[in-house]
């Protein structure tokens, strides 16, 4: 699939903090979203607790998360945020998006709003 992106606003669940907004790459294929921690620190997302993820290779990585309020395209969830490392592209996982009911076309590969959520 070629590359999506969607422009992305990051807020603390308080909302006490100026949020982050950026492009993210929007990847079917991670569960959560990443962001570099400075920008999530920066938007008052504290960490939660640490996990380990494997990268794309194979190769497993420890880090930190958090919670944060994601908007994009109109719609607003919470969901799990990764402190990436600071040279990380920003990431929009897979969760977000099925908490949104966005969903990428896969002719177009444009974001798309379905019209209903599944329950099944």
């Amino acid at each position: 699939m070629g590359l999506t992106m969607v422009t992305v606003e990051l807020r603390d669940l308080a909302k006490s903090h100026k949020p982050y907004e950026a492009p993210f790459l929007v990847d079917t294929g991670a569960v959560d979203c990443l962001v570099p921690a400075s920008k999530l620190k920066r938007a008052g997302i504290k960490p939660e607790g640490r996990s380990v993820y494997e990268l794309a290779d194979g190769t497993p990585v420890e880090h930190d998360y958090g919670f944060a309020r994601v908007s994009f395209m109109g719609a607003e969830t919470v969901a799990q945020v990764i402190f990436g490392p600071e040279n990380a592209d920003p990431i929009l996982g897979v969760v977000a998006l099925d908490n949104t009911g966005i969903g990428v076309d896969p002719r177009s590969k444009k974001l798309r709003k379905m019209t209903a959520k599944a329950l099944k």
